[in-house]
């Protein structure tokens, strides 16, 4: 394991450190997706080396990385572990909503035990009958006896949460008086039951689990942000921060695919002939890497995009989550089709990247509801445009090479 510094470090020495991980990744991350979890171990080491919410701002115990840092070493993470990049990915989503839209004292609270990596974070959004829908969750959160009551009561049911197996305290979007709330529910509550999930598709390392509320009592100041503002406040911007780093740990991945698809072209031989010499595989490996850069700048114009501060780059960013886990699946696709036996092995992380690369496309927005996003804003900026005139009136869409 790499050594974790003693206290908060400079963003230079953050990536050392990532590099570190990412090395120890790459010899054990297919040992940990064959067990169907990341040790407790790694997870503790990982979660005091100051790369957890790292973009927080220093006063509350953050790195204050700015979003182009983050992304590089999130794609490095990525490169190597699904898993190990879903750990950076929610513990960042939890604590985005909280800087932007948490109280002074929920921020004095939580964010410097969210940096530190005293507590990790789970996101419970979705329910069996509310996932890309999240406004029909059923999830209620109700004043416990009188209104005005110093405790609030939550039920209901959470899928798929990333380490949800083992997090200490969870963000969870319900109802309150048929709003949408978001609250923070610590997991050793009475009521708070997990079922771990094993043998899913991919992310097997995650930790994910199913969870119950049944009846959970905790703190009013547990409520972040004003009643109806849970989904489209709170949510979205925990929502827009996972889809940043899951683009930049998409891009790590298909940087990935295509050094390993490229490697194993140049060096395998059939007979006299390298493999890369036939037509077929050198059109699977400039499309992979064509994919792939094109993924990266996206993320590159998003963090730059982001850099002002909360709420910008939010249309660059949902652009560069479409792209990048677009080419992580076709990137991992082609490389286990280049690799052939190798690519199925149980310790392939072309193998392993592919069937995680389907899962990209589905979190924080399937690709199909991005689809439908992005060409909303294309509508809305065409269709605004004035009679006569050759310039759109509406807001622009970020497009590859230009910045909004």
């Amino acid at each position: 394991m790499p050594r974790v510094p003693e206290q908060r470090q400079d963003p230079p020495h953050l990536s050392r450190v990532a590099d570190g991980f990412a090395a120890h990744a790459h010899d054990h991350a297919a040992r940990w997706d064959q067990d169907g979890g990341l040790p407790d171990s790694v997870r503790k080491e990982f979660a005091a080396s100051g790369l957890l919410a790292a973009d927080l701002p220093e006063r509350y115990g953050g790195a204050g990385l700015d979003p182009l840092t983050l992304g590089e070493i999130t794609a490095r993470i990525g490169a190597e572990c699904s898993a190990l990049r879903g750990l950076l990915t929610v513990q960042g989503m939890v604590a985005a909503a909280l800087l932007r839209w948490g109280t002074e004292a929920q921020r004095a609270d939580w964010l410097p035990r969210l940096a530190a990596g005293e507590l990790t974070a789970g996101f419970a959004a979705t329910e069996q009958g509310a996932g890309s829908a999240l406004g029909s969750v059923e999830t209620r959160i109700e004043t416990s006896g009188r209104p005005g009551g110093d405790e609030l009561v939550v039920s209901g049911r959470k899928r798929w949460v990333t380490f949800g197996a083992v997090a200490d305290v969870f963000l969870v979007l319900g109802t309150y008086e048929g709003r949408p709330a978001a609250v923070l529910v610590d997991a050793d509550r009475v009521g708070v039951e997990r079922e771990p999930v094993n043998g899913q598709l991919g992310m097997r390392a995650a930790r994910i689990a199913h969870l119950s509320f049944d009846g959970v009592r905790v703190p009013r100041g547990r409520l972040v942000a004003p009643p109806g503002l849970g989904l489209s406040h709170v949510v979205g911007t925990a929502l827009d921060h996972g889809r940043f780093t899951v683009a930049w740990g998409c891009v790590g991945m298909a940087e990935a695919c295509v050094e390993d698809a490229a490697t194993h072209a140049a060096l395998r031989r059939q007979g006299d002939i390298p493999l890369g010499d036939h037509q077929l595989v050198r059109s699977l490996l400039a499309r992979a890497a064509v994919d792939a850069a094109g993924a990266r700048e996206l993320a590159r114009k998003a963090a730059e995009a982001r850099a002002p501060g909360p709420g910008h780059g939010v249309p660059e960013t949902l652009m560069a989550k479409y792209a990048a886990a677009s080419a992580a699946a076709a990137s991992s696709r082609d490389a286990v089709q280049v690799l052939g036996s190798a690519g199925c092995a149980p310790d392939s992380r072309a193998g392993r990247h592919f069937r995680d690369a389907k899962v990209m496309e589905i979190i924080e927005g399937a690709q199909q509801v991005s689809e439908l996003h992005i060409a909303e804003r294309l509508l809305r900026r065409f269709g605004d445009a004035p009679r006569g005139t050759d310039r759109p009136a509406g807001p622009p869409l970020p497009v590859p090479g230009t910045s909004s």
